[in-house]
């Protein structure tokens, strides 16, 4: 387990000190964590479902269709 300092403003530590209380902590160290997992998903990137990767290794061996005209094809106006 890695050890941090951190410097807080009394309005930060007032903060910490709330969520620690409205989640029935024991510390700080189990908020800070709480923050740490409820904002990962916002910074870092999902990992991608089993169920999505096997789909696409399945559409990965389909076969490519070519189109000459991609408007025509797909039935859409031409921009004015």
């Amino acid at each position: 387990m890695v050890k941090a300092m951190i410097n807080l403003t009394e309005y930060e530590n007032r903060v910490l000190n709330i969520i620690k209380a409205k989640f029935g902590f024991r510390n700080k160290s189990e908020a800070i964590k709480l923050i740490i997992h409820t904002y990962e998903s916002e910074f870092l990137e999902p990992e991608l479902r089993p169920e999505f990767i096997e789909k696409m290794g399945v559409r990965e061996k389909e076969p490519i269709v070519r189109v000459k005209d991609f408007r025509k094809h797909f039935g859409l106006k031409e921009d004015v």
